[in-house]
């Protein structure tokens, strides 16, 4: 059991703003008389992730979805779906799951990290999850880098049928999303890049494209351990 000793406690009074946006936050935590803590987050002062109680901690929505989206083509064997999406921090197309924020809306639904998955899986690839195809949570949240920033991610699997690969589209880019086409990923190919961590053309990608290609590598095996 995790002990609460010299676990610092956090109100409005010793959480100071420094940076506010629309989609990211930058705060100062004062831990302790004269001692600050700075924490890039997407939540507002209200909602941050070091406020809440171990409660509150426990059953906390993430801040956005990352899924696994395998796509069944015919007779083909299963494939991973990814996209080439435009990160700005680094300036390149990165090879990138399927993943998007969690919206205001989305927290009233009675599966909020359902329903969000379903809509970006539309957004960037133009599929529809229907009746025949499945998804499930195979992590509900988890943080991406906790000593800088208390964004987190749930992880979905989608396993998707199409007739063929017309269905794709990435023409519901929203904001300042940019998308550079799409590789659909098998087995062998996979096993390749997470070995390396480089794409077909030999660049680096991120974490959340390394645990989806991990996920699609040993889903079977997790499957037989149920």
């Amino acid at each position: 059991m995790v002990t609460d000793l010299n676990k610092p406690k956090f109100s409005d009074e010793n959480i100071k703003s420094l940076y506010d946006a629309r989609f990211l936050r930058l705060y100062d935590l004062q831990y302790k008389e004269g001692a600050h803590y700075f924490d890039v987050s997407r939540r507002d002062s209200g909602s941050l992730v070091a406020r809440k109680s171990d409660k509150e901690f426990k059953t906390m929505l993430p801040d956005a979805v990352t899924i696994a989206v395998i796509v069944k083509i015919a007779d083909d064997e299963p494939k991973l779906l990814l996209n080439y999406e435009y990160r700005y921090p680094v300036g390149q197309y990165l090879l990138s799951p399927i993943a998007g924020l969690i919206d205001p809306t989305d927290h009233s639904k009675d599966d909020p990290l359902i329903e969000a998955a379903k809509r970006e899986i539309f957004e960037e690839s133009g599929l529809k999850v229907t009746d025949s195809d499945s998804i499930e949570v195979i992590n509900p949240c988890a943080f991406s880098s906790p000593g800088m920033t208390d964004e987190s991610n749930a992880f979905l699997c989608a396993h998707i049928s199409i007739d063929d690969a017309s269905e794709f589209s990435q023409d519901g880019a929203e904001g300042s999303e940019l998308f550079n086409g799409y590789e659909l990923v098998g087995r062998k190919d996979a096993a390749e890049i997470f070995r390396s961590g480089r794409d077909k053309y030999g660049n680096f990608f991120s974490i959340a494209t390394w645990v989806v290609l991990a996920y699609f590598l040993l889903e079977e095996s997790l499957w037989l351990l149920k």
